[in-house]
C-alpha cells in the first residue's frame, strides 16, 4: 500500500476509488466498469500533476522524507556491480548508518559512501534513521583516505536528517569528526561527485557532500538546519516550521540559482517512491557523464573543488 503524504489526499481518494472498482469487477460484482476507470485514471494523473507541479518549500520537505523513496542501498543495488562493503572507523566501531565500501560502476573502479536511513523498523534502528555517530564519519574519512591512495573517485548519497545528536556521540567527538570528514573531503586529489537524494541535512551532509559536482533530485532538500530546528530557534514555535522552510532556501530550485549545487535530476511524476527505477537509472546516467567529462580533463580535482567552495563565499 502506497504511503500517501497529507497533500496528496486528492490523489488519495481517486486511487483508492480506482482499486475499489477493481477488485470489484475481478470479483464479478459490477457491470462493465473499464470506461470508468479510466476516466478516474486520468483524473488521478492530472491531479498528481497539478499537486506536483506547484509543490511548497514544506511539501518538497515531506517528499525528501517520505518513506518509500529510494534509498542509498537501492541505488547501490541499482547502479553498481562487484559491491565490497567495509565496516568500522578502526577506532571505536561500525556505525551501520554510512554505508561504504568499493564497487564498479558501469566497468569503472569506484568508492562509495552513503546514508542510510532504512526502509522499515527494524532496519531503520540499525541504521539509526541516518543519522551518523563519530565513528560513521570517521569510516568515511578511512574510505576517503583508501580511495586517494589508489586513485578511485568517490560517490557519495546524501539522506540524512543531520548527524547524530546524543550524548555518547558529543563524548566521542562528533563536531571534530565531522571537520575532520569535510576536510577529507576537500583535500582529496581524485575527482568526487555527491547527490543528495533526500535530506541533506546541517554538517551532517556536508561531511561527505563537499565535491567536485554536487547534484539533487527534483524534490530533495538542502539545508543547514531542519526546517523544525531552525523554527525553534528563530520564533521557539515549531509550528513555524513552514515559514522556515520558505525562507530557508531548501530546495533544489532555489539552491541551483544560488549555485550552491551544479544540476537537478528530475523525478518521475508523483516523486522518486512512485518510480525508483526511472529516477536511479537516471541518476546513474548524469553520473556516468559527469565521471567521462572527469576523465577527459587535465584538472587539479583538489584545486577545483577549492575554488568551487572559495567562490560560494565570495557570492554569498
Amino acid at each position: 500500500m502506497y504511503n500517501y503524504l497529507d497533500f496528496e489526499k486528492p490523489v488519495q481518494d481517486l486511487e483508492l476509488k480506482i482499486l475499489e472498482l477493481k477488485k470489484l469487477a475481478e470479483n464479478g460484482e459490477a457491470v462493465d466498469v473499464a470506461d470508468e476507470i479510466t476516466r478516474l485514471e486520468k483524473r488521478s494523473r492530472d491531479a498528481l500533476r497539478d499537486l506536483y507541479k506547484a509543490l511548497t518549500p514544506w511539501q518538497k520537505v515531506q517528499v525528501a522524507r517520505h518513506s518509500d523513496r529510494p534509498h542509498c542501498v537501492d541505488y547501490i543495488k541499482g547502479l553498481f556491480s562487484d559491491f565490497t562493503p567495509l565496516a568500522g572507523d578502526r577506532n571505536f566501531g561500525e556505525d551501520q548508518a554510512i554505508v561504504g565500501g568499493f564497487a564498479r560502476f558501469r566497468g569503472e573502479p569506484v568508492a562509495i559512501i552513503g546514508q542510510e536511513k532504512g526502509s522499515d523498523t527494524t532496519s531503520r534502528l540499525r541504521h539509526n534513521f541516518g543519522s551518523v555517530r563519530p565513528e560513521g564519519y570517521r569510516k568515511a574519512v578511512r574510505l576517503m583516505e583508501l580511495a586517494d591512495r589508489f586513485k578511485i573517485p568517490l560517490l557519495t548519497l546524501v539522506d540524512t536528517a543531520g548527524a547524530y545528536p546524543g550524548v555518547g556521540a558529543e563524548e566521542r567527538g562528533q563536531a571534530e569528526a565531522i571537520a575532520r570528514s569535510t576536510s577529507a573531503c576537500l583535500a582529496l586529489k581524485v575527482p568526487s561527485i555527491s547527490v543528495v537524494i533526500g535530506e541533506g541535512g546541517s554538517g551532517g551532509a556536508i561531511a561527505i557532500a563537499t565535491a567536485n559536482r554536487v547534484y539533487m533530485l527534483e524534490h530533495a532538500i538542502y539545508s543547514v538546519i531542519s526546517p523544525e530546528g531552525a523554527a525553534s530557534i528563530l520564533w521557539r514555535d515549531t509550528t513555524r516550521s513552514k515559514d522556515a522552510a520558505t525562507n530557508m532556501k531548501i530546495t533544489a530550485q532555489d539552491l541551483l540559482e544560488l549555485k550552491i549545487i551544479d544540476a537537478i535530476i528530475p523525478e518521475p511524476m508523483g516523486g522518486a517512491q512512485r518510480a525508483p527505477e526511472k529516477v536511479i537509472a537516471a541518476t546513474g546516467d548524469l553520473i556516468a557523464k559527469t565521471m567521462k567529462e572527469f576523465a577527459g580533463a587535465n584538472t587539479d580535482f583538489r584545486e577545483q573543488r577549492r575554488e568551487k567552495y572559495l567562490a560560494m563565499g565570495r557570492s554569498l
